[in-house]
């Protein structure tokens, strides 16, 4: 019987853990196969950043023979400072010790380095009252510090969610990581190693699993395997996850293989069951799924399991039991509201669907299993996961990681939400798909979504349809402003330097990105710019978007990022700073009015956009007739009812004042009698707890049945649109 040690290596995030792990040890659990998982690069994180971790810091510093920069010395002058102080501030960090807060804003209590020089304006950015969440940002920069300290002096490699990037970022060979694994452990390894070494001793495990989600894992990673070749020989090693999922499926080099014994493409649960049946004489080599491994001195890529994938219904729940969650660190870094919930708080990470809905889009690496495989879960199979994900975190703050949550599906879990009486948090990303109405948004922040994320890319009609977005610029914005009026926060994605984009579709494109946060319908965004990679459309047709691969050679490590020439487009990276500058100041609501060539420190096009479009595509929205097969679900109180009469040419008529409490204000409706006791008996039937819903066409029927005038000219009427505004939706 195989024992399965997961392992994320080195870094992600401080804040929450990288999901892959406890995915895998979830599907393992229905196979009844022992496994434990671990994030080595949290645990690392607080064996450094303590106050032991810090003595054989400024230890390993002082040994140092060469001059520091000026913010170094500082540094290294006040370690008193920072010795006394660290634990508090990291047990500030995980939501601990609350009152720290004050001390920490008091301006005394922390050691300040070059990271502060930015705190000028941090009044502006919390208020005056926001005293926790000011301290938090004041601790970032406190810990931002002493990265710079670590950087300079000890390992240039650091960083706190990436290690060693720079090795693994477009590797087509293998040389440098290999010559860096090479070298005399420093500070951060030994740490690594240690923590490696103590996992094994108590898990003891056959079979060690690396994921290896980004390039800056993947250095650590390999330390990892390097440790266990040495010291644990009878251990076997598998490398999987994002990176060599996107970068090693072509890999030829054998060094690789002196570090791990098998490297696993895509979802890895058939994969890891397939290599742990073959470690176990079940199954021979040829017949593993996805897999490189050595024979005869040659890599060699085994495919030949007859398995196919298991359907997401049968990989069970992600398990996250084994990680430290109540060590985790909420942090705060105010540029950007959306790259904040990236790292403030602890999120459960989710996907609602394997692969995505739209999957067309000409950049993005659509030939791969994990984007071109469709396969949505139920609503009711989401929730039982949610609901068991809650018990085991003690967290109801979710992340759902989908590449472009599909709006259908986020309806249906919404209503099923709501079903259940959950109160849950949770943020996605999605496609700016016309499908996401006003209504569709009331009812996914009814079910406790606060954000979304989706690409505009470059905010110009031309090059989107090349992209095959299926989106315009103006429907982008419709879609953004039902989520802003739903108080969902909106980030975009921007994308400059697409295949022959033109230095006048660059400053049109920011026209329109100032326009958007001009009418406050996006309030978080980020630029960057185009990379071409071997898997999307572009890469591998670069011809037919008028694109030249700079060289056609395939290496023999890692290969993704194809350089490219752009002979038709402009010199795109020029625009970078520029773009970079006028968003921060954008998502802070200031400089808005400044012309567009103010950013640059060269010339640049007049915007041919009108300074009005984005107003005008917002107001343009139709509302149209719902279908007959629309859902509709009543999401407000059920109202008191007071009979009175009324005098109508001459006559008394009985009416009917039906009152709605809503959670801000009183509505009060009046109507015919008659009308009124239709309406409050149909509202309970809509009701989104239940079981069954009413769709519109079923509404109107019933409606006309009861002998009223015509149903649509009363649906277009004062009466139906308070009761919308009260909370009855058409989904």
């Amino acid at each position: 019987m195989q024992k399965v040690l997961l392992i994320t290596p080195p870094f992600t995030q401080l804040n929450t853990p990288y999901p892959a792990t406890a995915y895998l040890k979830g599907f393992l659990n229905t196979q009844n196969i022992p496994a434990f998982h671990c994030d080595l690069g949290i645990e690392v994180i607080l064996e450094l950043f303590s106050s032991h971790g810090f003595s054989a810091l400024f230890r390993a510093v002082e040994d140092q023979d060469f001059e520091f920069s000026e913010n170094t010395q500082r540094i290294v002058h006040l370690q008193k400072d920072y010795l006394k102080t660290i634990d508090h501030v990291i047990d500030f960090l995980q939501n601990n010790n609350p009152n720290l807060a004050y001390l920490i804003c008091g301006g005394d209590y922390i050691p300040e380095a070059s990271r502060f020089a930015q705190v000028d304006d941090l009044d502006w950015a919390f208020g005056t009252m926001a005293t926790t969440e000011k301290a938090r940002h004041l601790a970032t920069l406190y810990l931002e510090d002493i990265s710079d300290l670590i950087i300079e002096a000890v390992d240039s490699n650091f960083g706190f969610s990436r290690y060693a990037e720079r090795l693994g970022r477009s590797a087509s060979s293998f040389d440098d990581l290999h010559e860096e694994l090479q070298l005399e452990n420093g500070i951060i390894d030994q740490l690594l190693i240690h923590l490696l070494e103590e996992k094994i001793e108590t898990q003891k495990p056959t079979l060690v699993a690396l994921s290896v989600p980004f390039p800056g894992n993947l250095y650590a990673a390999f330390k990892c395997a390097q440790y266990l070749k040495e010291y644990h020989p009878n251990i076997v090693v598998t490398m999987g996850g994002g990176f060599p999922n996107t970068e090693l499926r072509s890999v030829t080099d054998t060094r690789v293989f002196d570090y791990v014994d098998y490297i696993t493409l895509d979802d890895g649960e058939t994969p890891i069951l397939n290599l742990i049946q073959h470690l176990n004489g079940e199954r021979s080599q040829e017949d593993l799924k996805r897999t490189f491994a050595m024979k005869d001195g040659q890599v060699h890529y085994f495919n030949g399991s007859q398995d196919n994938d298991f359907p997401q219904k049968d990989v069970g729940t992600p398990d996250y039991s084994d990680l430290v969650l109540d060590k985790y660190l909420s942090v705060i870094e105010i540029a950007n509201p959306m790259h904040r919930l990236w790292s403030d708080g602890r999120w459960n990470k989710l996907t609602l669907a394997h692969g995505c809905y739209w999957s067309k889009c000409t950049f993005c690496d659509v030939s791969l299993d994990y984007i071109n495989r469709y396969e949505p879960l139920t609503a009711k199979l989401l929730c039982d996961k949610i609901e068991e994900i809650i018990k085991q975190t003690e967290q109801s703050g979710f992340h759902f990681v989908d590449e472009a949550a599909p709006p259908v599906l986020m309806r249906e879990l919404a209503l099923e939400i709501l079903r259940r009486n959950l109160t849950i948090v949770w943020w996605t990303n999605i496609r700016f798909d016309k499908t996401f109405t006003v209504d569709l948004c009331r009812l996914l922040k009814a079910s406790g979504c606060i954000a979304i994320s989706g690409g505009l890319e470059v905010a110009s009609d031309r090059l989107l349809k090349l992209i095959n977005k299926g989106v315009t610029v103006s429907q982008v914005a419709r879609v953004c402003n039902n989520f802003t009026n739903a108080g969902i926060m909106v980030h975009t994605y921007l994308m400059y330097g697409f295949p022959t984009q033109s230095s006048q579709e660059t400053i049109d494109s920011l026209e329109m990105v100032r326009q958007l946060f001009e009418q406050d319908v996006v309030q978080s965004g980020f630029w960057h710019q185009f990379a071409m990679t071997a898997h999307s459309p572009i890469g591998i047709d670069p011809t037919a978007f008028k694109v030249q691969p700079e060289t056609s050679e395939v290496g023999t490590f890692s290969n993704n990022d194809i350089m490219h020439v752009d002979p038709r487009g402009a010199d795109h990276k020029i625009f970078s700073e520029g773009l970079r500058k006028s968003l921060f100041n954008y998502m802070h609501g200031v400089c808005l009015d400044w012309s567009l060539n103010e950013w640059f420190e060269f010339d640049v096009p007049r915007t041919t956009i009108t300074p009005n479009f984005i107003e005008l595509a917002i107001a343009s929205t139709e509302n149209a007739t719902p279908k007959p097969n629309n859902k509709v679900v009543w999401l407000g109180t059920q109202p008191t009812n007071k009979t009175y009469l009324k005098k109508k040419n001459g006559k008394e008529v009985e009416m009917l004042a039906l009152t709605f409490i809503t959670k801000k204000e009183k509505v009060v409706i009046n109507v015919k009698a008659d009308l009124g006791q239709w309406i409050a008996e149909m509202l309970p039937s809509l009701s989104g707890s239940n079981e069954t819903t009413t769709t519109f066409g079923g509404l109107s029927e019933h409606f006309e049945q009861q002998g009223f005038t015509e149903f649509e000219t009363w649906w277009e009427g004062h009466t139906a649109a308070l009761l919308q505004s009260s909370g009855l939706l058409v989904l």
